[in-house]
């Protein structure tokens, strides 16, 4: 089956188009797609991933066409910045 696997830094969005067996996870087609290889610091942290913007598991059985999303941590906390944010506006 056709899948791809996305993964975007600030600089650049990589996007690794892939054929995968049927009952591939997510997990083997992030491995699959060298990505981790050619950017060393999503290894780093505990890898968050999704499909289509959901966030799944890494067992998450793939369907014919779906993108395998790899996500970087968030530097920023969204609710703290938004009470920063009010808190100045007050």
């Amino acid at each position: 089956m056709a899948i791809e696997v996305a993964y975007a830094t600030p600089a650049q969005q990589v996007i690794v188009a892939l054929a995968m067996p049927l009952g591939a996870t997510a997990e083997q087609a992030i491995n699959a797609s060298g990505l981790l290889g050619r950017f060393p610091e999503i290894g780093a942290t505990a890898m968050a991933m999704g499909i289509f913007g959901s966030v799944c598991k890494p067992t998450q059985a793939l369907r014919q066409g779906d993108r395998v999303e790899i996500y970087r941590p968030l530097l920023h906390d969204p609710k703290e910045s938004r009470r920063q944010r009010a808190a100045k506006n007050k």
